[in-house]
């Protein structure tokens, strides 16, 4: 799936969820060096833990961040 991202550096997320566990996430723009982090980090976790870690991080003065974009996306998903 694409998530097309609002409020941060990166344009998009793409990812996949198979049998209720994320993976391969790769973030379209963006910190590069973090959203590498962030993509190696919830690989393999299930759709509900990686929202409730991701959910409400901010970005500086902003009030999202590409964490919080991408457990929006698990949402969003999730719908």
């Amino acid at each position: 799936m694409r998530y097309k991202t609002s409020g941060t550096c990166s344009s998009a997320i793409d990812f996949e969820v198979e049998n209720g566990i994320v993976k391969n996430v790769t973030f379209i723009g963006g910190c590069k060096g973090n959203t590498q982090g962030i993509s190696a980090l919830v690989e393999g976790m299930p759709v509900d833990e990686v929202i409730s870690r991701l959910e409400g991080i901010k970005c500086g003065f902003k009030p999202t961040s590409c964490p919080d974009q991408l457990s929006k996306a698990l949402k969003e998903w999730r719908a």
